[in-house]
Formats: structure tokens, C-alpha cells, sequence
């Protein structure tokens, strides 16, 4: 579980009679987040949560991964890379994933001492000496992965997988869209620059009968509702309603 403790607000319009969310105001912090979860992986959205709950048949492809014998697997291949993939910096990771340590400034990593094959440059370890899946030498050979800053003249970085790192956490700080305007997020997550006109035509398209039924309603976002968010996507056109209005349909 994460142990971030970042949260997000979003402003929902809720029509009370049909216990639905006609849409949500939303910030560009919020944007940017639901944006950021095209960036993640399948693998990581499968580890994130219950496979025995998700639609489909990937929890099942990650399954048996996970359950393959090591005999069954290339010498050069690793079943964690498959299983654990690198994921770039971005507004979801740092919701839904863990934040690393107070203090850190970087992270250590270390790859083959000898680089006997070609292909044993592919593998970085987070523990020293363990033995490298290709040529089965150690892997103690220290490469540091440090963040850049933006605007930074230099960089530390050793390779273009980290040097792709250091341009997911300066995309994570910017994010992606202006932050000088408010949008609206549909109970699907279309989401769209606000306006007026706009407002009132999805009201309109949502079929609201009494407008005294409309109530506002401010909600956050953190860790359980974002990981909500996340699996109400993969199976829902009704990802809102189900997400923040979940009990009051149970009791309608």
C-alpha cells in the first residue's frame, strides 16, 4: 500500500434524484492525475490491485507470470521486468505509488562487473553482488540515478533509461495541461476545458428533469480514491458515480 498521503479536490454536481454525477470541476492538479494513468503500465495497474477482481483475462496473463518456473524462462530474461516494469515519474505515480524515503536525493543501482554479453547491460540491480540473469558474474558495479533538475546544465546519468527518468519527474512536475483555466471531468472522464456553455449543455445531455434535485459536493482524492478511480475505469462508463456515490446507490 502507498504511504503517500497527497490528496486532490474536485467540486462533483450531483443530480440527488438519480443518485448520479452529471459532472465534476476539476483543477488542472486533478487533470494532470487522471491524464498521468495512460502513463502506467498494464503490469503496474495489475500489481495495484486485486487480480482476482478485474475484468478480463490480464490478471490472469500477470498470474502466470508470476507463477512460472524459472526453469521456463530465458537465462537473459527476468521475470520482474515483466512483472514489475520501469514507471515513469508522473502525477499517479506519485499518488498511487510509494514516495521514496524522506531525504533521498537519488538511488543506487548496480549493474554486471564484466558485461560479458551485450545483453547484461539491460539489467540493473538494486542489491549489490547478486548474480547477473545473463552471465552469472556479480553485479557490483555502482551507477547512481539522480534526478535532474529543470534547467540543469550536466547530468549524472549513465544511461538512456535513466536519462528517460529524469525527463518523467520533470513531466511530473510540470504535468500536462494549463493550469490557468478549470475543466469538467463526465462520469465516463471526458474531460474538457469549462465553460459556461458547456456546463449547461451536459447538464441537458444528462437528461436533468429538476433542478433543485442538482447539489454540490466537494470530494478528495487521495490514495483509496485514486486506486478506485483507477479499477472503476477499466470496467465503468460510470467511473464518478460509482467511485464517490457508491453508497448512497447501495441505499436508493
Amino acid at each position: 500500500m502507498s504511504t503517500n498521503t497527497s490528496t486532490l479536490k474536485m467540486k462533483l454536481l450531483i443530480d440527488t434524484k438519480a443518485k448520479r454525477v452529471v459532472f465534476a470541476e476539476a483543477s488542472k492538479e486533478v487533470v494532470d492525475f487522471l491524464f498521468s494513468l495512460l502513463t502506467l503500465p498494464l503490469a503496474t495497474v495489475v500489481n495495484m490491485l486485486d487480480t482476482g477482481s478485474l475484468p478480463g483475462s490480464f490478471g490472469n496473463l500477470y498470474g502466470s507470470v508470476e507463477d512460472l518456473d524459472d526453469g521456463y524462462v530465458l537465462p537473459c530474461a527476468d521475470k520482474e521486468s515483466v512483472l514489475h516494469p520501469a514507471v515513469v515519474p508522473s502525477a499517479a505515480t506519485s499518488l498511487l505509488l510509494p514516495a521514496p524515503e524522506s531525504g533521498q536525493r537519488g538511488v543506487t543501482f548496480f549493474t554486471c562487473s564484466r558485461n560479458f554479453y551485450s545483453t547484461c547491460s539491460y539489467y540493473v540491480a538494486e542489491t549489490k553482488g547478486v548474480t547477473c540473469p545473463c552471465c552469472s558474474n556479480k553485479m557490483d558495479t555502482t551507477l547512481n540515478l539522480k534526478i535532474v533538475a529543470d534547467g540543469g546544465s550536466g547530468s549524472n546519468m549513465q544511461n538512456a533509461g535513466s536519462m528517460a527518468m529524469a525527463t518523467g519527474a520533470a513531466a511530473a512536475k510540470g504535468g500536462l495541461v494549463q493550469g490557468v483555466v478549470t475543466y469538467t471531468v463526465r462520469d465516463d472522464l471526458t474531460v474538457t476545458p469549462m465553460s459556461t456553455i458547456s456546463g449547461i449543455s451536459m447538464v441537458n445531455a444528462a437528461g436533468v428533469a429538476d433542478f433543485a434535485a442538482l447539489q454540490e459536493k466537494t470530494v478528495l482524492i487521495g490514495y483509496a480514491e485514486g486506486l478506485a478511480i483507477v479499477k472503476a475505469s477499466l470496467q465503468s462508463k460510470t467511473v464518478l458515480t460509482d467511485v464517490f456515490l457508491a453508497n448512497k446507490r447501495r441505499r436508493g
